[in-house]
């Protein structure tokens, strides 16, 4: 008999939590939204959104105590995934409009305004394809060419992580381009992130849900 996966949505207040639990239920998960702490450690894998500006959610997620949970899950090796602001708030630093607010600092890098040019404007919103990393587990048996939904300005356009350990698996990173590329999507060890919305991007972000879920 094939266990279903318990997974917390971490609601701190700055996430599209009701379309997230939707398609993680499509996905195949049992979901429960709760900042509850206990609850939160006890998941078998834990979504972090975010939605709106760093230094909010950055706010949120100290109040709610999520960069605590987050912390203690990862040094345990236990599953996070984040998305949109809820990627960007695990890097070091956010600089918007001039003003740095520090990160979780799981990977090190800065989230920075996107470029824009003549034929791309900010914010970056609509259907984008991305270049998956070779040999991505979230990315499987998806197309090359499969398009996904972003609604951003803000991005980490360097990734700055070296491991230095012939030991420890590479980071997998995934790239997509606005005007200039930048990092679309992560897979490093228990800890995953996109940039786009994979609840928002049909069947593909159904698909990428159920291959996070099924590594749980």
């Amino acid at each position: 008999m094939v266990m279903s996966r318990y997974v917390v949505v971490f609601d701190y207040g700055f996430g599209n939590v009701r379309s997230a639990e939707r398609a993680l239920v499509r996905a195949g998960a049992e979901v429960e939204i709760t900042r509850d702490y206990d609850r939160a450690m006890a998941a078998d894998g834990l979504l972090v959104p975010g939605v709106g500006a760093f230094a909010a959610c950055m706010a949120g997620l100290r109040e709610a105590r999520g960069d605590w949970i987050i912390g203690r899950r990862l040094a345990g090796g236990r599953p996070v995934m984040g998305i949109c602001v809820g990627m960007q708030t695990l890097f070091s630093r956010g600089i918007e409009h001039g003003i740095e607010t520090e990160g979780l600092d799981e990977w090190p890098g800065t989230v920075g305004p996107m470029k824009a040019d003549a034929e791309h404007s900010v914010p970056h919103m609509g259907w984008n394809t991305v270049r998956p990393a070779e040999g991505s587990r979230l990315f499987a048996g998806l197309p090359e060419d499969e398009r996904y939904y972003f609604v951003h300005s803000y991005a980490v356009h360097e990734w700055e992580l070296e491991t230095g350990n012939p030991a420890m698996a590479a980071p997998r990173v995934t790239w997509s381009e606005h005007a200039a590329p930048f990092v679309a999507a992560v897979e490093n060890g228990p800890l995953w992130a996109t940039q786009f919305h994979p609840e928002k991007s049909g069947d593909a972000g159904a698909r990428l849900l159920a291959n996070w879920v099924g590594t749980l």
